[in-house]
């Protein structure tokens, strides 16, 4: 089953070591309510994905950590709601904090997960209180969600629902 690989994958990642997460400045952070700042991801496969891509759909950034214990949980748990919910105009990107685990000792966690999942963000995101970290932006840009802390499926069908039934903007 792969939510029992990611599973597993993520508590045997958890064993390589840990380091801090990028530092970004209070002030440029994202403020929710606001329309969300742009960004450009660098996915595994160098592909380069911008908010702008993405006009029309939901999305959710969210910063985890291999060692992070509640992030081991989260994960599957998101990769599942995007695999179910990917068709409604959802989208969601894995983006690791971390970078000295090398990139191919991850290869065959991010082959398992439906979660692109992207090496590098430019823009003023990352994690806030600690990992994990989620932004969720709307069809239209706006930010509506900027929290440190796990997600579990109660919240985020509350948080995600509403909002991949709002119509894409014209």
């Amino acid at each position: 089953m792969v939510t029992g690989f990611v599973r597993i994958a993520l508590a045997a990642l958890a064993l390589c070591g840990a380091w801090p997460a990028p530092a970004f400045a209070a002030s440029s952070r994202p403020v929710v309510g606001e329309t969300a700042p742009d960004f450009e991801l660098t996915l595994i496969d160098g592909s380069k994905v911008s908010l702008a891509d993405l006009k029309g759909q939901v999305v959710v950034l969210n910063f985890w950590a291999t060692w992070c214990v509640p992030c081991r949980k989260e994960l599957p748990t998101l990769d599942a709601y995007y695999a179910a919910q990917r068709q409604t105009g959802l989208k969601v990107f894995a983006i690791t904090t971390e970078g000295s685990i090398p990139l191919y000792r991850l290869k065959a966690l991010f082959a398992a997960m439906a979660i692109p999942s992207a090496k590098r963000i430019k823009g003023p995101y990352g994690p806030l209180e600690g990992v994990p970290t989620n932004f969720i932006i709307d069809r239209a840009g706006k930010l509506r969600y900027a929290k440190g802390g796990a997600l579990e499926l109660g919240s985020l069908n509350a948080l995600l629902v509403p909002l991949l039934r709002e119509p894409a903007p014209k």
